[in-house]
């Protein structure tokens, strides 16, 4: 895929055994997760070490996440995830002149319960690669050395959602809304490095390269 191969090519280069930490921001459903996986399998193709980490893995504990409601969209925005622990596990360790041992999972999901595993040893001058929400947030805008948004209208979005998740009445205003927060507060389409139409993810168009 051509803007695969484009953002590849971006990709930078360590002089030492340093990484690389890239972030995949979108809105919810705009195809963050299948984007990091094919841009991890054709960085692995040109030769490149990858890891592979997801913010989905780093969300707050329930009781944290609901504090101001099941269906608040400020709750959302604001206690939705962890970024504390992906700060301190995955992004500051994979930093230039940092240890490379980190952890890829802070919070079990389907169990609420919090993880502490045992950390990993990154290779020497590994693209991270992490996909998550809001990304382009005040207390993330130095942890990435390159940051791609996939643009897609929140009316297709929302479809996704529906379809693929179920997604639909409070829960679906809960996502939409935090996203319109987001945006106006952080403006993550002019804070990407690289900005792509991703309304079609089997056809991602580069608007910012």
């Amino acid at each position: 895929m051509a803007v695969l191969d484009h953002v590849a090519r971006r990709m930078p280069v360590p002089t030492n055994d340093d990484c690389v930490r890239v972030g995949i921001d979108g809105p919810d459903a705009s195809g963050k997760t299948f984007f990091a996986d094919g841009l991890a399998a054709t960085l692995r193709e040109r030769g490149r070490p990858v890891v592979r980490v997801s913010v989905d893995d780093f969300h707050h504990v329930r009781a944290v996440r609901y504090r101001l409601g099941r269906a608040s969209p400020e709750g959302f925005w604001l206690h939705a995830f962890d970024y504390g622990r992906l700060r301190t596990d995955v992004l500051d360790p994979l930093a230039p002149g940092g240890s490379r041992r980190y952890r890829p999972r802070a919070h079990d999901l389907a169990t609420d319960a919090v993880l502490h595993p045992e950390p990993i040893i990154a290779p020497p001058g590994a693209v991270v690669i992490v996909d998550g929400l809001f990304l382009h947030r005040d207390e993330l805008r130095a942890a990435f050395d390159l940051t791609v948004f996939l643009d897609v209208p929140f009316e297709v979005t929302a479809q996704r959602l529906a379809h693929r998740d179920g997604i639909v009445g409070p829960d679906l205003h809960r996502y939409v809304e935090a996203q319109r927060i987001y945006f106006a507060a952080c403006a993550p389409r002019a804070r990407a490095t690289i900005l792509i139409d991703n309304t079609d993810p089997a056809i991602p168009r580069l608007i910012r390269p």
